[in-house]
């Protein structure tokens, strides 16, 4: 009789996600996170990286915070061990770099001795980026050509430090102390003492890399008291050494346009990540909190309906990103392609309805210059020789849209469907009553509208308080017609785009 075979063991990937933006993870990271069932992550990872699991992994937060006893290093490794045994590719995301003060040492020992195969990828480790994105190089050919790394937090199972401060204190020329800030006197006063001199240029750097980075610059003796001033708190970095005084030459991160803005991204959540990118590139901090969430119309009767006779249609127009994967969707759960267009052309609304249609292997016929209903309109009049008189169209929209398009597509004569495959609706309430508070707490600065839809729904979920609370921001609109739309509602637009950039 044959034996049952085992389940084959999994294996761990030990990945460093780096200090802090989400765009310094490694390439090798992100595929391993991407392609994780199980992931183990610490406190001090981004959000955004999280997006990247994929659909129906685990994701569990096992991170440790000043002691709390919630997650013992003990459990994590043994959580690490079960679920390799279970089978699983797990992955334990870690800030910084795995081995470089991160526990990912004793992680990867306890994962050897239970035969548990894993792999260690490196990651930014936050020395290189506290002092990069504060304009500090650690070494310099003038100033510095050593360094040390010292954790000022220590196992608590020794019964004494293993810092010898009498040759720490001036071995290298550039110190870098991690976890520092509970005791950060004591540790400028050891220094002192074992002779690093008073004035040696010191920095303490907070949210290495984030759109809430702190940098405070003083010296030796006086560092503590700047840092506890200006109320720095954790995570930080304290760099100690003359490669400090760089610093008036070489910042640039906190020069940057949009430094430490707190802007508020109304786009839904699938669509967000792209525009919270490009604000993260110019310094802002995104508060992503959609005015509305996205519900498919996919397995309509009525989308059911329009794909069987899709090759009926002269033109099929999509008006937004949305309605194009929407579409899509339905097309999919019918067993069909591309292909089920027949003879058919197809028009999109903008470059990024045009973008979303690529995806699926498809170019558009037309897209016009202008992204507005009216000028979609006149692009299909001005390429179609036949005119439109007879000519069945399918528009692919949301539920509730504007109707010009429709409209002006009658009076030229063509046969016009419109078809909803998708509807949107309000946030949670607890999703909204904090979005009022972080207005109310002077934690938002700025507004971006996308579309139309967008304005229309922050006013709505803000309610009575919208105006009062919308004009204590800057208010940001894409193109003209959502401009417009926030004028009618009675809302000042202090900037709108005059090119509107691909936000996919």
């Amino acid at each position: 009789m044959l034996r049952a075979m085992s389940k084959q063991v999994g294996k761990v990937y030990l990945l460093g996600a780096g200090p802090g933006d989400p765009g310094l993870i490694t390439c090798k990271a992100l595929r391993l996170l991407e392609e994780a069932d199980v992931v183990l992550h610490d406190a001090l990872i981004h959000p955004e990286l999280l997006r990247h699991c994929k659909t129906g992994a685990q994701v569990r937060f096992v991170g440790k915070r000043g002691g709390d006893p919630k997650n013992r290093q003990s459990s994590i490794n043994e959580a690490l061990i079960d679920e390799a045994r279970a089978g699983h590719t797990v992955v334990r995301l870690k800030g910084g770099d795995p081995f470089l003060f991160g526990r990912g040492s004793e992680e990867a020992e306890a994962l050897g001795a239970a035969g548990i195969p894993f792999e260690v990828v490196p990651g930014v480790p936050s020395p290189m980026a506290a002092t990069a994105y504060a304009g500090i190089s650690l070494t310099h050919r003038e100033l510095s050509s050593s360094v040390a790394y010292v954790t000022a937090t220590e196992s608590p199972e020794k019964d004494r430090s293993a810092h010898d401060w009498a040759k720490l204190a001036t071995a290298t020329q550039t110190l870098v102390l991690f976890m520092g800030m509970r005791k950060l006197d004591v540790l400028m006063q050891l220094l002192m003492e074992h002779g690093r001199a008073a004035d040696t240029p010191a920095a303490v750097v907070q949210s290495a890399s984030l759109p809430s980075q702190r940098t405070i610059i003083g010296q030796v003796s006086t560092i503590a008291k700047l840092a506890q001033d200006a109320n720095i708190g954790m995570p930080a970095l304290t760099i100690v050494g003359d490669v400090v005084s760089l610093r008036h030459r070489l910042r640039w991160y906190d020069r940057k346009a949009l430094f430490g803005k707190r802007i508020w991204v109304t786009r839904m959540s699938h669509q967000a990540s792209d525009f919270s990118a490009l604000l993260r590139d110019a310094g802002a901090m995104p508060l992503e909190a959609a005015t509305i969430v996205l519900e498919s119309l996919a397995q309509s009767a009525q989308v059911r309906a329009a794909i069987k006779t899709l090759e009926d249609y002269r033109w099929v127009l999509f008006t937004s990103a949305n309605g194009v994967h929407c579409f899509f969707e339905a097309l999919q759960n019918e067993g069909l392609d591309a292909r089920a267009f027949g003879h058919g052309k197809i028009a999109t609304i903008g470059p990024a309805t045009a973008m979303a249609l690529k995806h699926y292997g498809l170019r558009a016929d037309i897209t016009p210059q202008e992204y507005v209903a009216e000028s979609l309109t006149e692009a299909l009049l001005a390429s179609d020789s036949k005119g439109l008189k007879g000519a069945k169209v399918l528009i692919a929209r949301a539920q509730s849209a504007r109707d010009v398009l429709p409209k002006t597509l009658k009076e030229a004569g063509a046969t016009v469907d419109v078809l909803a495959v998708y509807r949107t609706k309000q946030p949670t309430e607890e999703a909204i009553q904090e979005l009022k508070q972080s207005i109310v707490n002077r934690q938002v600065d700025a507004v971006t509208f996308t579309s139309s839809s967008t304005v229309e729904h922050a006013v709505q979920l803000l309610g009575n308080e919208a105006k009062d609370l919308l004009s204590q921001l800057v208010i940001a609109c894409i193109g003209p017609i959502t401009a417009q739309t926030a004028k009618n509602m009675g809302l000042k637009v202090d900037v709108q785009a005059k090119v509107t950039r691909l936000l996919g």
